[in-house]
């Protein structure tokens, strides 16, 4: 008999799930209760997580439909269903975030910043100004693209923005005449699809250079008496002088993008034709890499070439500016193969990811979300030994509302200290300029032995990765790749120190990455330790890691993908077993993404059984709730704020000898499945109380927190009044810097 809890109906698709999250992050650009400068931030990172979403998920949903795989997923669609049901969520998101766009730069004008979307729009001495930059910074870095018989269509990078035009080669006076290009020109866009080019007409396109300031300030003209009397004093001054000396005097600053530029003199790339018409446009890559590790014979060489291989995958998305002609449409959609369904017409500037530069505008606090910097650590004292505060009791870190400078100060403690012998580390993601990598660097050299696994496999960050694998090797590190077939997400440290009564460990866990910049950004949980029994799971863990040794039993940890599962499995069961026996009972976690069907059918479980079940969960959920015997005893919430929510706590009543454990890991096949990920317990029960008090302020937040409704839609959170609003990461922040 099936089991009722594993029905696909009872169960959201994932794709379609993380759709919604990114709706949340728009959410928050569209909240006038935000200052305006930070909602264009929020808009910036809806752009680039649809970015990720398309060259992964999208991609890897392509590459199952052209290998013919029709499995359905948890929700009951195939590949090519998703395929479909994406497409048209996404353009509806899409259409959402330009009305969006196009709202906040209204505002803004208000505020004296004019962010110009058409080159038209500009005066005459902003033309000049902008035609003169032109000449004298973007000319020589440009390279203007034909195509025709004897130049094939050039490789446009994944990602990269792009400007194509419509050339007309010039007629000589001497010439006769015939039928005007224009007119022939009006009668082709009338036609319907033909990838072919009228006659004597040419293709050509150029790349907007990536490494120029998307954003160019152009002085802005004033009105002022004081301004013309400015502008008059001295004759001989450029047009750019005259221009910001009159911006100073009105305080409004105006920009224009880059690629509107290059658009407005692009007759300049091509003297000898006349442009007709020119657009941008941008595509997406299938940047999914695929990787045989069993068969590669050196892991960092074979990943450095799958890498390369990303700037010519199979084009999933083409973006083009809305009302671009038809001739030109139809060319691109041809020559990238790509299904109208694919093709998405923006109304507006193409990759909204440079509003990150208009959060960051110099001189605008006002606009912007108070600075939150990060509070000294409330368990440390930065005048005491870290090793000795270590052995009077556990330490629990805090980021971003704590700094992250005692994980940098441990390992480079331990670096320089004579009584240390050895540092194991994992590395997920570090950061490009990271102090880390430079203690562990500084170890070796000082003669200690320093074991660090590189995941050379963390998404998108390949490149920094091989790079600093090869910088600690250099330096006298023994580097690990990790183990074939599967990803190193876990974060720990381990410190080996010879004491007087001793040999004793010191490890660190944390939920999240040792990245001291997006320590800044991002909320996670650390801990430092020196109990026995977790130091001897360290060192297993890297035995495990190193050698392939793993032990019989562990005593606190828990590792995916062979132990982690079945734990949580035990834990819920648990539960389930105390409401069966008419015991309180109650599950609350918290995490990035919940989609892994066997967890969520215990869940389901779980909830028909009485056991009362609060989630916490940032980003994808799969389950739903509000099913009559199924999750009537589940509820669901995601915060979205100022900080990127991203740690892992999971708290189980236990009947009232409660449970409460930190992890690497979500609820997700890959990390239960396919990664080394690891679990902790949080014993002390001074920080098991901190533990508590940062779940409930996050449940009881109703300025930040979305609600899952039982028809799948989020449900934003309102306060009655302005002094009953609770936002969990504000109060958060509060208490860091009160204690």
């Amino acid at each position: 008999m099936a089991d009722k809890f594993t029905n696909s109906k009872y169960y959201y698709n994932r794709e379609l799930s993380w759709i919604r999250f990114n709706y949340r992050v728009l959410t928050e650009a569209q909240d006038e209760r935000i200052p305006l400068l930070s909602r264009f931030k929020f808009l910036s990172i809806t752009a680039s997580n649809l970015d990720e979403f398309f060259m992964v998920r999208v991609a890897s949903l392509k590459d199952m439909i052209h290998a013919g795989y029709k499995k359905r997923d948890i929700s009951g669609l195939t590949p090519a269903l998703q395929i479909k049901a994406i497409s048209g969520s996404t353009h509806a998101l899409i259409n959402e975030q330009y009305e969006t766009y196009h709202n906040l730069t209204k505002s803004l004008k208000k505020t004296g910043i004019n962010l110009i979307t058409h080159h038209e729009d500009l005066s005459g001495k902003q033309l000049e100004y902008v035609d003169n930059y032109f000449m004298t910074n973007i000319y020589p870095v440009l390279t203007p693209m034909a195509v025709d018989s004897s130049r094939p269509f050039p490789l446009i990078r994944n990602k990269s923005l792009n400007i194509c035009a419509l050339l007309k080669p010039k007629k000589s006076s001497t010439e006769g005449k015939d039928e005007s290009f224009r007119d022939l020109y009006i009668s082709n866009k009338s036609k319907k699809k033909s990838s072919k080019l009228p006659k004597g007409v040419e293709f050509a396109t150029v790349q907007v250079p990536a490494g120029m300031a998307r954003l160019v300030e152009i002085p802005t003209l004033a009105t002022t008496k004081e301004s013309s009397k400015s502008a008059n004093k001295d004759e001989n001054a450029s047009v750019e002088q005259k221009l910001r000396r009159e911006a100073k005097l009105t305080k409004k600053k105006t920009f224009i993008t880059l690629e509107q530029i290059i658009e407005r003199n692009i007759d300049k790339l091509f003297i000898n034709n006349e442009v007709i018409c020119a657009f941008p446009y941008r595509l997406m890559r299938n940047a999914d890499l695929t990787i045989e590790e069993e068969d590669a014979a050196d892991l960092l060489i074979e990943i450095e070439k799958q890498i390369k291989k990303r700037q010519w995958g199979e084009v999933i998305k083409l973006e083009i500016e809305k009302d671009m002609d038809p001739i030109l449409k139809d060319l691109l959609s041809s020559e990238f193969a790509i299904d109208t369904s694919d093709v998405y017409e923006i109304n507006g500037p193409l990759d909204l990811t440079f509003l990150m530069k208009v959060a960051n505008l110099e001189g605008y606090d006002n606009l912007r979300a108070e600075e939150l910097p990060p509070q000294p650590a409330r368990y440390l004292n930065v005048n005491d030994s870290i090793f000795h505060q270590i052995r009077m009791h556990d330490i629990l870190l805090h980021h971003p509302f704590e700094t992250f400078d005692p994980v940098v100060a441990f390992i480079k403690r331990a670096s320089r200290d004579d009584k240390v012998l050895a540092i194991k580390q994992t590395l997920y993601r570090v950061s490009s300029n990271s102090p880390i990598i430079a203690s562990l660097a500084e170890a070796a050299q000082n003669g200690k032995q320093v074991t660090v696994l590189v995941e050379l496999k963390a998404r998108f960050d390949e490149e920094n990765n091989i790079i600093w694998a090869r910088k600690l090797e250099q330096a006298g590190c023994h580097v690990l790749y990790g183990l074939v077939g599967l990803k190193t997400h876990s974060k720990i440290t381990l410190v080996v120190r010879k004491e007087d009564d001793g040999i004793r460990r010191y490890v660190h866990l944390g939920t999240g990455n040792y990245n001291d910049s997006t320590a800044k950004q991002y909320t996670d949980l650390g801990l430092l330790t020196c109990n026995k029994l977790i130091g001897e799971d360290a060192t297993a863990v890297f035995n495990m890691l190193s050698g392939y040794s793993e032990p019989a039993v562990w005593n606190k940890l828990s590792i995916a993908p062979i132990w982690l599962r079945d734990k949580f499995y035990s834990l819920i069961q648990r539960e389930i077993e105390s409401a069966n026996r008419g015991e309180e009972a109650s599950i609350t976690a918290k995490m990035n993404s919940l989609c892994d069907l066997g967890i969520i059918a215990e869940l389901y479980r779980a909830s028909a059984a009485g056991v009362k079940i609060k989630l916490l969960i940032r980003g994808i959920c799969c389950l739903k709730v509000g099913i009559p015997g199924i999750s009537e005893n589940i509820e669901v919430r995601s915060i979205v704020g100022t900080f990127l929510e991203h740690s892992r706590i999971f708290k189980f009543h236990n009947s009232g000898n409660e449970e409460i454990y930190l992890a690497s890991a979500d609820w997700m096949p890959r990390n239960l499945d396919k990664r080394i990920e690891i679990m902790f317990p949080i014993e002390d029960t001074t920080l098991k109380d901190e533990i508590n008090n940062i779940l409930k302020l996050e449940f009881e937040d109703n300025v930040k927190a979305h609600e899952l409704q039982a028809d799948g839609s989020y449900k934003k959170l309102y306060p009655k009044s302005e002094k009953t609003g609770i936002n969990s990461q504000l109060e958060l922040y509060k208490l860091a810097e009160k204690n």
